[in-house]
């Protein structure tokens, strides 16, 4: 992989999150977990080139991006299609996603781990933390349709401070 500038990206971010989907990963080497998202959007705000991403309160990978200032957005080929779809219904806290999805943890940069397989890899650190409110939702069919638990995410938005890609 090769460091390179994100204003040089020609992905469609519509596409590349709610269509390839990504793996958001927060941790160390030494202990890290990732979960599949196809939730998000990225843009500019607050002077910098920014991430949005969506957890729901139940999610193991919750804990590690909580505790951590940064993690990392890692976006696949479509032959890893398997491998994010285990990621995404499997926890981490019983199996160990990466192997068992075929996939080979690195760390591209001190303090975040993505895998090698990735095609696209950007380093985030928070800058902002929240939870969706059923009381701000104007469209309260959304929170019938996607929250009926009522489980609703935690969003972090983060500036997006390095990106990689093969």
């Amino acid at each position: 992989m090769r460091k390179v500038d994100i204003s040089t990206l020609k992905d469609n971010v519509v596409d590349l999150i709610g269509k390839q989907w990504m793996l958001i990963t927060a941790g160390s080497m030494v202990g890290y977990n990732t979960m599949t998202a196809s939730w998000g959007t990225m843009g500019y705000l607050w002077g910098k080139p920014v991430a949005f991403i969506f957890i729901r309160p139940q999610r193991y990978t919750l804990d590690f991006v909580e505790k951590e200032d940064c993690f990392t957005l890692s976006f696949f080929g479509e032959r890893y299609r398997s491998a994010l779809n285990l990621c995404g219904s499997k926890s981490g806290r019983e199996i160990d996603k990466a192997a068992a999805a075929g996939i080979t943890p690195f760390e591209p940069s001190q303090g975040c781990v993505s895998f090698k397989e990735a095609r696209l890899v950007m380093k985030c650190r928070k800058l902002y933390v929240g939870r969706l409110q059923e009381e701000s939702f104007v469209n309260k069919d959304l929170l019938d349709k996607w929250y009926p638990s009522r489980d609703l995410h935690k969003m972090f938005v983060a500036a997006i401070e390095e990106v990689w890609e093969e």
